[in-house]
């Protein structure tokens, strides 16, 4: 899962960009390494969404204050338990799910999150090979099988700028 292993030395504020180099299990084991090559790899993202994985350290360095003495192994990561360590994948999709029953919204599993992003960015229009880098997926055919009943719709909005663009310079 690796929302949960990225650490804070994985995080560039400077590029604006996140490194994805170690994975964990769903026994909460961190591994080194991602399942692929692709896997490894940096992700920009917005400034908005660094500054709020930003307010995090400052939560993340009072919380290492108070319950120094209760931290054995500090593993530096963002996401974790108050005392550092690696927060479990099922305790996350618990609280998840509770969220989502108190918001009242339709269940869907923490994962689809992931889908939820990469349809959007192709419902935007985004070149699939840049959502295949983002998703680390190990080829853009794996992320074009996934998410190819968007692209007939995304094929005819092409087509129509296109046209716009090119006839629009012939007048």
């Amino acid at each position: 899962m690796e929302k949960l292993d990225l650490r804070w030395k994985d995080i560039d504020e400077q590029n604006e960009t996140l490194s994805v180099v170690q994975t964990m299990d769903m026994n909460g084991e961190l591994n080194i390494g991602a399942k692929t090559s692709a896997g490894n790899r940096r992700i920009s993202v917005d400034k908005n969404t660094l500054n709020q994985i930003l307010r995090l350290k400052s939560m993340y360095k009072q919380e290492l204050m108070a319950n120094r003495p209760l931290y054995k192994n500090e593993h530096d990561l963002v996401i974790r338990t108050s005392v550092g360590t690696p927060l479990n994948p099922r305790n996350l999709n618990r609280i998840f799910y509770s969220l989502i029953k108190q918001s009242g919204v339709k269940r869907i599993r923490f994962h689809d999150l992931r889908h939820t992003h990469a349809s959007l960015l192709l419902k935007q229009g985004v070149n699939p090979k840049i959502v295949s880098e983002r998703l680390g997926h190990a080829n853009v055919r794996i992320t074009l099988d996934t998410y190819s009943h968007l692209l007939p719709n995304l094929q005819k909005n092409t087509v129509a700028e296109f046209g716009k663009m090119f006839y629009a310079q012939n007048d």
